[in-house]
């Protein structure tokens, strides 16, 4: 009996001994294992070089996109992001997305009837988008750090030139703020259509400052590759974006208008109101930029484009349980031979949970 005892004793002091090893070790993660989000996310971006006082090169910006549920994704569609081989996380939350919007360049002398052959040509793009994306969490934690993949795959269809209606909506804007009108719209991009394929891959790695208090303050960054392939737009590119503050989970940064680095058209907040600030860049090898190569079929103004471009950001956003704002800062480096300087613009979106 003693015998038994000393072994029933000794079973417990094991036992005892592995649960807590085990909670000193770095915890697990079940890949699989999403919160699933009931609402979709509606959000409009703006974007203008006006916030940098110019009017000139990329000069306006607009779209608005619609991300759905996570909840109740259709099979198929999660088939597809599990069958997608590395362009989707498989297993993860699957959205849907649509939208809709417009780009606007000119040259820097939007004054002269006749613009200069050698400056950035006119040009407009209208185009429609359909997205699906996946995101899901690492299948490991350590030191509280929290490892989430993204993946998303976008179609944009639409047209380039004067059925774009880039003249209207830039001159109809100006008379209305009374500013001078561009007048070498005349010499504009003429009408082809467009299509872009474009795939993004991120990693959001957030780590909490304090690690008794994981909801609190954290810093993270989200590295990004990204492809396009289109008689619009072929480029590859890589990017970083270092951010700090708090609710970092909402999403992977803001959402920005290609070419630009892009974050996450939803958001899924955690209830709380959050706040965060970010900076980063990246590169793009360019290959195809029909808005400095010219039409692709046609004769049409064109310049001589650099193969290689560089963007830095900087900016913050706001984290509300239904909305969220941000606002970013965007210099550019030059893309083409013959541009004077870099460029800069700014970018503002709103978005709601509905």
């Amino acid at each position: 009996m003693k015998h038994k005892s000393s072994l029933r004793r000794a079973r417990l002091l094991v036992t005892a001994m592995a649960v807590t090893l085990a909670g000193t070790l770095p915890a697990a993660r079940d890949a699989t294992a999403q919160t699933l989000d009931p609402k979709g996310t509606f959000s409009f971006t703006f974007e203008n070089d006006t916030f940098a006082g110019t009017d000139k090169n990329y000069t306006n910006g607009f779209l608005f996109q619609w991300q759905s549920p996570s909840e109740g994704a259709p099979y198929f569609l999660q088939w597809v992001a599990n069958h997608s081989l590395f362009l989707l996380p498989s297993n993860g939350a699957v959205r849907w997305g649509a939208g809709f919007g417009q780009n606007i360049y000119t040259p820097s002398d939007t004054q002269a009837r006749i613009p200069d052959p050698t400056d950035r040509p006119y040009a407009g793009w209208l185009y429609g988008t359909i997205s699906l994306t996946s995101y899901a969490e690492a299948a490991y934690q350590a030191r509280q750090m929290n490892v989430t993949k993204y993946g998303a795959i976008e179609l944009q269809v639409g047209v380039v030139g004067p059925s774009a209606l880039g003249e209207q909506v830039q001159n109809n804007v100006h008379d209305l703020f009374n500013f001078k009108r561009a007048l070498g719209w005349d010499y504009q991009l003429k009408d082809q259509p467009g299509a872009n394929l474009v795939l993004t891959r991120q990693w959001r790695v957030n780590l909490p400052i304090d690690a008794e208090d994981p909801q609190g303050l954290a810093g993270g960054f989200v590295p990004s590759f990204t492809a396009s392939l289109g008689n619009v737009q072929t480029y590859a590119s890589a990017g970083l974006l270092m951010r700090f503050g708090s609710n970092l989970e909402a999403d992977f940064g803001p959402p920005r208008i290609r070419p630009a680095p892009a974050g996450s058209g939803f958001f899924q907040p955690d209830g709380r109101w959050g706040w965060y600030v970010f900076a980063g860049g990246e590169v793009r090898a360019v290959a195809v930029d029909v808005f400095l190569d010219g039409n692709t079929w046609r004769d049409s103004p064109s310049v001589d484009k650099r193969n290689f471009v560089g963007d830095g950001v900087f900016g913050f956003a706001v984290i509300m349980p239904w909305a969220r704002l941000s606002y970013s800062h965007t210099f550019r480096s030059r893309e083409f031979d013959t541009q004077e300087e870099l460029q800069q613009f700014g970018s503002i979106t709103l978005s709601f949970r509905l």
